[in-house]
Protein backbone atom coordinates (compact mmCIF):
# COMPACT_ATOMS: atom_id res chain seq x y z
CA UNK A 1 0.00 0.00 0.00
CA UNK A 2 2.88 2.41 1.13
CA UNK A 3 4.56 1.39 -2.49
CA UNK A 4 1.60 2.31 -4.20
CA UNK A 5 1.36 5.60 -2.51
CA UNK A 6 4.72 6.21 -3.25
CA UNK A 7 4.52 5.41 -7.21
CA UNK A 8 1.32 7.62 -7.09
CA UNK A 9 3.18 10.86 -5.58
CA UNK A 10 6.17 10.41 -8.19
CA UNK A 11 3.75 10.21 -11.00
CA UNK A 12 2.13 13.56 -9.86
CA UNK A 13 5.71 15.16 -9.40
CA UNK A 14 6.42 14.07 -12.36
CA UNK A 15 3.67 15.57 -14.93
CA UNK A 16 4.05 18.83 -12.46
CA UNK A 17 7.17 19.13 -13.83
CA UNK A 18 6.78 18.18 -17.47
CA UNK A 19 3.55 20.57 -17.17
CA UNK A 20 5.71 23.52 -15.77
CA UNK A 21 7.90 22.94 -18.68
CA UNK A 22 5.47 22.94 -21.42
CA UNK A 23 4.01 26.21 -19.66
CA UNK A 24 7.31 28.00 -19.92
CA UNK A 25 7.89 27.11 -23.46
CA UNK A 26 4.45 28.54 -24.17
CA UNK A 27 6.03 31.61 -23.19
CA UNK A 28 8.82 31.49 -25.50
CA UNK A 29 6.80 33.03 -28.46
CA UNK A 30 3.51 35.35 -28.66
CA UNK A 31 1.45 37.15 -31.17
CA UNK A 32 2.04 40.51 -32.70
CA UNK A 33 -1.19 42.76 -32.49
CA UNK A 34 -2.51 43.44 -35.54
CA UNK A 35 -4.40 47.21 -36.03
CA UNK A 36 -6.89 47.53 -38.43
CA UNK A 37 -6.49 50.20 -40.94
CA UNK A 38 -9.18 51.94 -43.48
CA UNK A 39 -7.87 53.57 -46.48
CA UNK A 40 -9.40 55.04 -49.82
CA UNK A 41 -8.87 55.27 -53.24
CA UNK A 42 -9.31 59.28 -53.24
CA UNK A 43 -7.46 60.13 -50.00
CA UNK A 44 -4.22 59.47 -48.10
CA UNK A 45 -3.88 58.20 -44.84
CA UNK A 46 -0.78 59.44 -43.11
CA UNK A 47 0.78 56.77 -40.17
CA UNK A 48 3.60 58.46 -38.06
CA UNK A 49 6.10 55.55 -36.65
CA UNK A 50 8.03 56.71 -33.14
CA UNK A 51 11.22 55.52 -35.44
CA UNK A 52 12.35 56.01 -38.76
CA UNK A 53 11.27 53.10 -41.39
CA UNK A 54 13.43 50.75 -42.47
CA UNK A 55 11.33 48.67 -44.29
CA UNK A 56 7.82 48.09 -45.81
CA UNK A 57 6.53 45.21 -47.17
CA UNK A 58 2.59 45.72 -48.99
CA UNK A 59 0.45 42.05 -49.04
CA UNK A 60 -0.81 43.29 -52.24
CA UNK A 61 -0.31 45.82 -55.03
CA UNK A 62 -3.60 47.12 -54.53
CA UNK A 63 -1.80 49.28 -51.72
CA UNK A 64 0.12 52.40 -52.73
CA UNK A 65 2.80 53.79 -49.84
CA UNK A 66 6.12 55.88 -49.81
CA UNK A 67 7.37 58.25 -46.97
CA UNK A 68 6.45 61.42 -46.63
CA UNK A 69 9.13 63.91 -48.80
CA UNK A 70 11.67 64.71 -46.47
CA UNK A 71 10.74 62.63 -43.42
CA UNK A 72 11.62 59.21 -42.42
CA UNK A 73 8.94 58.43 -39.98
CA UNK A 74 5.94 59.20 -41.82
CA UNK A 75 4.35 56.51 -43.99
CA UNK A 76 1.58 57.60 -46.96
CA UNK A 77 -1.09 55.20 -47.83
CA UNK A 78 -3.75 54.89 -50.23
CA UNK A 79 -5.66 52.24 -52.92
CA UNK A 80 -4.71 51.65 -56.07
CA UNK A 81 -7.96 50.45 -56.78
CA UNK A 82 -11.56 50.79 -55.51
CA UNK A 83 -13.23 48.08 -53.16
CA UNK A 84 -9.53 45.84 -53.17
CA UNK A 85 -9.78 42.56 -51.31
CA UNK A 86 -8.86 42.87 -47.72
CA UNK A 87 -4.75 42.71 -47.32
CA UNK A 88 -1.82 43.19 -45.14
CA UNK A 89 0.97 46.15 -44.43
CA UNK A 90 3.79 44.85 -42.56
CA UNK A 91 6.81 48.22 -41.33
CA UNK A 92 10.08 47.76 -39.66
CA UNK A 93 11.74 50.80 -37.90
CA UNK A 94 15.18 51.42 -36.87
CA UNK A 95 14.67 50.09 -33.18
CA UNK A 96 13.86 46.49 -34.62
CA UNK A 97 9.90 47.05 -33.99
CA UNK A 98 7.87 44.80 -35.88
CA UNK A 99 4.34 46.45 -36.82
CA UNK A 100 0.99 44.64 -38.40
CA UNK A 101 -1.68 46.09 -40.12
CA UNK A 102 -4.91 44.45 -41.76
CA UNK A 103 -5.73 47.11 -44.55
CA UNK A 104 -9.42 47.18 -45.95
CA UNK A 105 -10.93 49.77 -48.21
CA UNK A 106 -13.53 52.31 -47.47
CA UNK A 107 -14.00 55.55 -49.85
CA UNK A 108 -16.26 57.45 -46.96
CA UNK A 109 -14.37 56.54 -43.63
CA UNK A 110 -10.61 55.79 -43.96
CA UNK A 111 -8.43 56.76 -41.59
CA UNK A 112 -6.98 59.80 -42.52
CA UNK A 113 -4.07 60.11 -39.48
CA UNK A 114 -2.37 57.14 -37.26
CA UNK A 115 0.14 57.61 -34.92
CA UNK A 116 1.97 54.18 -33.20
CA UNK A 117 3.98 54.47 -30.39
CA UNK A 118 4.99 57.43 -28.00
CA UNK A 119 7.42 59.15 -29.48
CA UNK A 120 5.82 61.19 -32.64
CA UNK A 121 8.76 63.61 -33.69
CA UNK A 122 9.76 63.38 -37.44
CA UNK A 123 13.31 62.43 -38.44
CA UNK A 124 15.29 62.71 -41.11
CA UNK A 125 17.57 59.22 -41.34
CA UNK A 126 16.31 56.06 -39.93
CA UNK A 127 19.76 54.90 -39.01
CA UNK A 128 20.77 57.77 -37.02
CA UNK A 129 20.31 56.99 -33.38
CA UNK A 130 22.70 59.02 -32.16
CA UNK A 131 25.22 62.08 -33.50
CA UNK A 132 28.34 59.69 -33.50
CA UNK A 133 26.51 56.83 -35.72
CA UNK A 134 25.62 59.75 -37.87
CA UNK A 135 29.39 60.89 -37.79
CA UNK A 136 30.43 57.39 -39.01
CA UNK A 137 28.15 57.15 -41.82
CA UNK A 138 28.87 60.72 -42.88
CA UNK A 139 33.06 59.87 -42.38
CA UNK A 140 32.76 56.80 -44.70
CA UNK A 141 30.53 58.33 -47.46
CA UNK A 142 32.71 60.53 -47.70
CA UNK A 143 35.52 58.32 -48.67
CA UNK A 144 33.45 56.58 -50.96
CA UNK A 145 32.46 59.89 -52.54
CA UNK A 146 35.73 60.39 -53.75
CA UNK A 147 37.02 56.61 -53.99
CA UNK A 148 38.18 55.88 -57.83
CA UNK A 149 37.08 52.01 -57.93
CA UNK A 150 34.04 52.02 -59.89
CA UNK A 151 31.36 49.44 -60.39
CA UNK A 152 29.99 49.00 -64.31
CA UNK A 153 27.74 48.16 -66.03
CA UNK A 154 24.31 49.56 -64.00
CA UNK A 155 22.70 52.08 -65.47
CA UNK A 156 20.04 53.29 -67.31
CA UNK A 157 19.57 56.09 -69.82
CA UNK A 158 16.68 57.47 -70.87
CA UNK A 159 15.32 60.87 -71.69
CA UNK A 160 18.64 62.59 -72.42
CA UNK A 161 18.91 61.26 -68.67
CA UNK A 162 21.95 58.85 -67.39
CA UNK A 163 21.19 57.23 -63.86
CA UNK A 164 24.32 54.82 -63.11
CA UNK A 165 25.94 52.88 -59.46
CA UNK A 166 29.00 53.46 -60.08
CA UNK A 167 30.20 52.22 -56.62
CA UNK A 168 29.45 49.82 -54.23
CA UNK A 169 31.23 49.29 -50.97
CA UNK A 170 31.09 47.68 -47.45
CA UNK A 171 32.29 48.67 -43.99
CA UNK A 172 31.12 46.17 -41.50
CA UNK A 173 26.90 46.36 -41.59
CA UNK A 174 26.57 49.17 -43.85
CA UNK A 175 26.74 49.16 -47.86
CA UNK A 176 27.36 52.33 -49.70
CA UNK A 177 26.15 53.13 -53.26
CA UNK A 178 27.33 55.62 -55.02
CA UNK A 179 25.00 57.30 -57.66
CA UNK A 180 25.49 59.35 -60.54
CA UNK A 181 22.80 61.05 -62.43
CA UNK A 182 23.48 62.89 -65.59
CA UNK A 183 21.27 65.21 -67.17
CA UNK A 184 22.27 65.75 -70.95
CA UNK A 185 18.92 67.59 -71.62
CA UNK A 186 18.37 71.39 -71.66
CA UNK A 187 15.31 70.78 -68.90
CA UNK A 188 16.14 70.43 -65.06
CA UNK A 189 15.31 67.37 -64.03
CA UNK A 190 13.76 67.53 -60.43
CA UNK A 191 14.14 64.60 -57.83
CA UNK A 192 10.53 63.49 -56.54
CA UNK A 193 12.22 59.96 -55.30
CA UNK A 194 15.17 58.04 -55.28
CA UNK A 195 14.44 54.66 -53.79
CA UNK A 196 15.87 51.31 -52.87
CA UNK A 197 13.46 47.89 -53.30
CA UNK A 198 13.58 44.23 -53.52
CA UNK A 199 11.40 42.94 -56.08
CA UNK A 200 10.47 39.42 -57.40
CA UNK A 201 11.71 38.88 -60.60
CA UNK A 202 8.32 37.51 -62.44
CA UNK A 203 5.18 38.20 -60.53
CA UNK A 204 1.57 36.11 -61.70
CA UNK A 205 -1.02 38.38 -61.34
CA UNK A 206 -3.15 37.27 -58.83
CA UNK A 207 0.25 36.80 -56.44
CA UNK A 208 0.53 39.33 -53.55
CA UNK A 209 3.80 41.57 -54.61
CA UNK A 210 6.84 40.93 -52.57
CA UNK A 211 8.38 44.41 -52.63
CA UNK A 212 10.61 45.57 -49.42
CA UNK A 213 11.39 49.30 -49.62
CA UNK A 214 15.08 49.43 -48.15
CA UNK A 215 15.60 52.40 -46.70
CA UNK A 216 19.06 54.43 -46.40
CA UNK A 217 20.49 55.05 -42.94
CA UNK A 218 22.22 58.35 -44.41
CA UNK A 219 22.34 60.21 -48.02
CA UNK A 220 25.74 62.59 -48.50
CA UNK A 221 25.34 65.25 -50.74
CA UNK A 222 21.30 64.91 -51.01
CA UNK A 223 20.48 66.93 -53.59
CA UNK A 224 16.45 67.67 -54.98
CA UNK A 225 17.80 68.98 -59.02
CA UNK A 226 19.70 67.99 -61.22
CA UNK A 227 20.09 71.53 -63.78
CA UNK A 228 20.24 70.80 -67.21
CA UNK A 229 23.67 69.77 -69.06
CA UNK A 230 25.30 68.61 -65.64
CA UNK A 231 25.62 65.96 -63.07
CA UNK A 232 25.34 65.36 -59.64
CA UNK A 233 27.08 62.11 -57.33
CA UNK A 234 25.25 60.93 -54.21
CA UNK A 235 26.08 57.71 -51.79
CA UNK A 236 23.51 55.78 -50.05
CA UNK A 237 24.68 54.32 -46.86
CA UNK A 238 22.05 51.04 -46.51
CA UNK A 239 21.89 48.71 -44.17
CA UNK A 240 24.20 45.14 -45.52
CA UNK A 241 21.72 42.83 -47.78
CA UNK A 242 21.56 39.68 -50.20
CA UNK A 243 19.42 39.27 -52.39
CA UNK A 244 17.51 35.85 -52.25
CA UNK A 245 16.63 33.54 -55.88
CA UNK A 246 14.52 35.13 -58.33
CA UNK A 247 14.65 38.73 -56.39
CA UNK A 248 16.54 41.78 -57.34
CA UNK A 249 17.52 44.98 -56.09
CA UNK A 250 15.85 47.96 -57.62
CA UNK A 251 16.83 51.31 -57.67
CA UNK A 252 14.38 53.87 -58.55
CA UNK A 253 14.51 57.70 -59.40
CA UNK A 254 11.34 59.28 -60.47
CA UNK A 255 10.75 62.79 -61.55
CA UNK A 256 8.89 65.50 -60.23
CA UNK A 257 6.00 66.17 -61.92
CA UNK A 258 7.24 64.35 -64.71
CA UNK A 259 7.42 61.02 -66.63
CA UNK A 260 11.31 60.85 -66.83
CA UNK A 261 11.80 57.37 -64.70
CA UNK A 262 14.35 55.41 -64.51
CA UNK A 263 15.31 52.42 -62.61
CA UNK A 264 18.77 50.14 -62.37
CA UNK A 265 18.34 46.45 -61.72
CA UNK A 266 20.99 44.82 -59.36
CA UNK A 267 21.22 40.71 -59.02
CA UNK A 268 22.83 39.18 -56.34
CA UNK A 269 26.13 38.40 -58.38
CA UNK A 270 26.85 41.99 -58.86
CA UNK A 271 26.02 43.35 -55.45
CA UNK A 272 28.74 40.62 -54.26
CA UNK A 273 31.17 42.98 -56.38
CA UNK A 274 31.59 45.08 -53.67
CA UNK A 275 34.93 46.80 -52.24
CA UNK A 276 35.58 46.58 -48.35
CA UNK A 277 36.67 50.02 -46.99
CA UNK A 278 39.09 49.89 -44.29
CA UNK A 279 38.86 51.18 -40.72
CA UNK A 280 38.72 54.81 -40.51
Amino acid sequence: MKKTNVMVMMAVLFFTHVFGQLQVNRNDSYIIKQDSLVIAYSKTTNIVFPNSILSVDRGSSDVLVQKAKGVENILQIKAAQHDFTETNLTVVTADGQLYSFVVSYNEQKPILNLVVGQKTSISKHPGSTNAENEAELKSYSEVVFYEKEKLRNVKDNQYNIKLQLNGLFIHEKVMYYRVKIANNSNVSYEISQLRFFIRDQRKAKRTASQEIEINPLYIYNDIEIVEGKSEVCLVFALPKITIPDKKYLSIQLMEERGGRHLELQLKNKKLMQLAVLPAL
